[in-house]
């Protein structure tokens, strides 16, 4: 069901209860999703962005209920993945020749994934289209988080429209972030940023400035997923500023993946370690062959250092070490870090997982600690110095 979110703008997207798998199985959304649409109706009728595939067609039908569909003068495309875009097959098949205002990088993305020649119209930072007396400007959002990514800002009802940036996978019919409980809001805002804009913080941060230089006046950020931001909706610009910069709190998180327990008891005595030498350190602890992998970076992305261990197998570490550690690498945290496992003849698990978070652009703090079999009292003692060394270590850092 459409809603009128601001004068003659409308919500015409689809809330998502049942997703729970996003990016293929990259990306875990307990909470569902939304994919936001908005149509604004004037002397121009504009349909910014559309939703996933698999609704393409309720999308056009639910569109039929507000408007007729051949008065729909241009749709604007902010950004050519398919959870987007995916309504365009079905809507075009009825207006095949409305204008599709997108970047170069868009019209290229566009036609990649559904191979059609619509009526693109590229645009750059700084090009409008005149809705009467209003103007919609574009501003283009290189690499945040794709090539073709753009904002749209709308004059007059001074609303910002601007796709990924801001957003949540976050299912609710109540729409705003006013209405929502905060807790579960923040928590996948933080989360969809660690996980999906991590790696493009500068850019982030440069895109917010230059947004900001343009003294826009904002009073409603309409992502693409998730909340509209019309209470004090800066706030989730300065957090994503916050975010941007090296972002870290008072937290040690600890990732292990353990054969026959021997790891996880070397994990669980190096949190004891740090414990004892810093009391008010945060400590997470998370077996990465269990816990959601999601959840593990955000917790990662919060703090100051990370603890990875392994046992040795095959010359190597076990598969969830392995892909947690790609996903660091891929996501480019600025933390400090360091190995620990246990092995049982050739040991080289510390080696792999410190090669690869070297690779991931970690600062190691220590060289790391092998146990040879099970931890006996010694080697949880060991452990033990290990967590207060790193304590120690952090403590200074933060000086």
């Amino acid at each position: 069901m459409a809603v009128t979110i601001k004068n003659d703008i409308k919500w015409v997207g689809k809330v998502d209860w049942e997703i729970r798998k996003f990016h293929g199985e990259e990306y875990s959304t307990h909470r569902g999703t939304t994919y936001n649409s908005y149509l604004i109706e004037g002397e121009k009728n504009v349909l910014i962005d559309t939703v996933w595939g698999p609704f393409g067609d309720e999308f056009v039908t639910g569109l039929e209920k507000e408007i007729d569909i051949e008065k729909i003068d241009c749709i604007v495309a902010n950004h050519a993945e398919i959870d987007h875009s995916g309504g365009l097959p079905a809507l075009m098949e009825r207006i095949p020749g409305a204008p599709i205002y997108c970047t170069e990088n868009g019209v290229k993305s566009i036609s990649g994934h559904y191979h059609k020649d619509w009526n693109f119209m590229p645009v750059k930072t700084g090009d409008s289209i005149k809705i009467g007396d209003r103007e919609l400007t574009f501003v283009e959002a290189n690499m945040l988080h794709w090539p073709d990514s753009m904002f749209c800002y709308l004059s007059g009802d001074n609303v910002l429209f601007s796709n990924d940036a801001f957003g949540q996978h976050y299912a609710t019919e109540r729409l705003y972030n006013d209405l929502v409980d905060q807790c579960e809001l923040y928590q996948e805002a933080i989360k969809y940023y660690a996980n999906i804009l991590t790696p493009f913080s500068s850019l982030v941060e440069k895109k917010i400035n230059q947004l900001l230089a343009m003294e826009l006046q904002v009073d409603m950020i309409c992502p693409s997923h998730g909340v509209i931001w019309r209470k004090s909706p800066l706030d989730i610009v300065d957090k994503y500023l916050e975010w941007s910069r090296g972002y870290k709190t008072d937290q040690i998180t600890i990732i292990y993946d353990t054969m026959w327990n021997g790891t996880r008891k070397m994990a669980e005595a190096i949190s004891d370690g740090i414990k004892d030498s810093d009391s008010k350190v945060s400590i997470k602890l998370y077996n990465s062959a269990r816990a959601d992998k999601n959840t593990i970076l955000t917790e990662v992305f919060r703090s100051k250092a990370v603890l990875v261990g392994s046992p040795t197998i095959n010359r190597g570490v076990l598969a969830s070490t392995a892909a947690i550690l790609e996903h660091m690498k891929g996501l480019r945290f600025e933390k400090k870090g360091a190995a620990f496992g246990c092995y049982g003849w050739s040991g080289e698990s510390v080696d792999v997982i410190s090669d690869r978070l070297k690779e991931a652009g970690i600062e190691l703090m220590d060289d790391g600690l092998k146990v040879l079999w099970n931890p006996d009292e010694e080697a949880l003692g060991q452990c033990m110095e290990f967590g207060r060394a790193i304590a120690a270590f952090t403590r200074i850092s933060d000086a």
